[in-house]
């Protein structure tokens, strides 16, 4: 990714680029809108490319189980025939309404919007469809040890190939935690989970199977001291006043996160604890903005990838209709949208004005 500045001019901005909004780029796609998709993360896929690319998610129609990368991967080749363009590792900031001379002429929207981003691209579209999740997430830092980060020490488990004969130690109680010594203990050499609680938070399903696991469990217990030079070599864990000193070539701190909403905030769109308050089209109090899966709020809203799935596919065939009143918001038949070639996923940055790519 560079960090070249420019503007680009397209029909649909999508401010997301987890598996709502690439599934949102689809659906862009086949009603013939150009699309930017747009995320912070320097690769798309959202929460589940950072946080849980190797664990299997069971609630996505059609397969009995897919693993996160696999679904991220299947999104991608889905939308690539339509041809968007991701620009990856930049924030949404600042939102501008251009209207256009023509505003409202033949029923059509002539204002604009403007986007520019935290590295200086302009993003000039006719509608936005935010898919933004709960926002920009931070990992909560360990607070013994957290100078060891890159060094041993990492908050996501992006690739367990390189935990591979390693001496691990997972800290946390929720499901990533669970998850991630669940998914490496075929691969390390040891896994201890250490929690500072005596019960577990996550599902209780993963509960079962860690107590059945080769997994160390050491609980109403926290890491007291990280040791080692210049890499994670061992820990110090303090349980009930008592220290116990553990091997530790890679130490994963599973403490969860905090979301932030961030510039979002101050687009003028209605926001009600911390989600977005939307219709049964997707779309909020801004004309021309739009919103779908985790980020949105409405009665009787259920937070699941199915869901997210059909909202946006709600929200994006909206936007057909409202940028051109004489077409339906239902697509029709999708056989009759079939692309005429397979396409390739476009993840660069938008350099010099005119929308070329790097």
């Amino acid at each position: 990714m560079s960090d070249a500045s420019g503007t680009v001019s397209v029909d649909l901005l999508i401010v997301g680029a987890g598996p709502v909004g690439l599934f949102g780029a689809y659906y862009a796609g086949v009603r013939t809108l150009s699309t930017v998709v747009l995320d912070s993360l320097e690769e798309p896929g959202g929460q589940i490319t950072a946080m849980y690319p190797e664990k299997a998610i069971f609630d996505v129609a059609g397969f009995p189980a897919i693993r996160g990368r696999e679904l991220v991967e299947e999104l991608l080749k889905q939308a690539a025939p339509h041809h968007p363009t991701y620009l990856l590792g930049h924030q949404a900031v600042d939102l501008e309404r251009i209207l256009g001379e023509d505003d409202g002429a033949d029923g059509v929207p002539g204002a604009r919007f403007a986007v520019t981003t935290s590295r200086g691209v302009r993003i000039e579209c006719r509608a936005i469809v935010i898919t933004g999740g709960i926002g920009t997430f931070t990992p909560r830092p360990l607070p013994a040890g957290g100078d060891y980060l890159g060094r041993g020490l990492a908050h996501f488990v992006p690739d367990p190939s390189v935990y591979a004969g390693q001496d691990i130690v997972v800290v946390g109680g929720g499901d990533s935690a669970l998850d991630w010594s669940l998914m490496l203990e075929p691969l390390g050499r040891s896994v201890t989970i250490v929690h500072r609680r005596a019960e577990f938070r996550g599902h209780p399903h993963s509960v079962e199977l860690l107590k059945k696991s080769s997994v160390r469990i050491i609980t109403d217990a926290q890491i007291a001291d990280v040791r080692g030079e210049p890499n994670v070599a061992e820990v110090e864990v303090d349980v009930k006043g008592e220290r116990v000193t553990l091997p530790c070539d890679r130490l994963v701190a599973a403490l969860g996160f905090t979301a932030n909403l961030g510039p979002l905030m101050e687009w003028g769109i209605e926001i009600r604890k911390r989600q977005i308050v939307v219709d049964t089209q997707g779309r909020t109090s801004v004309p021309g903005v739009y919103a779908a899966g985790d980020i949105v709020d409405y009665d009787g809203k259920v937070k699941l990838i199915a869901t997210g799935f059909g909202e946006v596919a709600t929200a994006v065939n909206n936007v057909a209709a409202y940028l051109n009143p004489r077409v339906s918001a239902f697509p029709g038949h999708l056989s009759d949208y079939a692309p005429v070639d397979g396409g390739t996923p476009t993840t660069a940055s938008v350099a010099a004005s005119g929308g070329g790519t790097d």
